[in-house]
């Protein structure tokens, strides 16, 4: 497990690169509370807007979701925990103020920082 990437990722990067190109600024892999160990992916600090691109395995897609033929003991409680902590970090960031974006690995490039920078640029109004 070593070898996957825990940030700049190919589809993130795809991401990160039309978002930019269009003018908005980030912050890369950044906790957007104190005290809360998670990162986004993508952190708009001023309009309070989180981005988080999914893997599709690790996070367990309803369209690309396998699931594992060895060690299902050991994978299956982690692929669902993931999804636990998934959803409490949406809760607790939107409790605190925060818009959270999920996009998963898979979407295209083009239409998840189409929504991005709508989203961001409504926000800012």
């Amino acid at each position: 497990m070593r070898s996957n990437k825990k940030r700049d990722t190919g589809p993130e990067l795809a991401v990160r690169r039309l978002v930019h190109a269009s003018g908005l600024r980030y912050r890369v892999a950044a906790p957007p509370l104190k005290g809360v160990r998670r990162t986004a992916d993508l952190l708009f600090g001023p309009t309070k807007v989180a981005v988080f691109i999914d893997g599709c395995f690790w996070h367990s897609c309803p369209v690309h979701a396998t699931s594992p033929r060895t060690h299902s003991d050991y994978w299956l409680p982690k692929l669902e925990r993931n999804r636990e902590r998934d959803a409490e970090t949406t809760r607790t960031l939107t409790d605190a103020g925060w818009l959270v974006l999920r996009f998963w690995e898979h979407e295209e490039p083009a239409e998840v920082a189409a929504t991005i920078v709508a989203t961001v640029r409504e926000r800012r109004a």
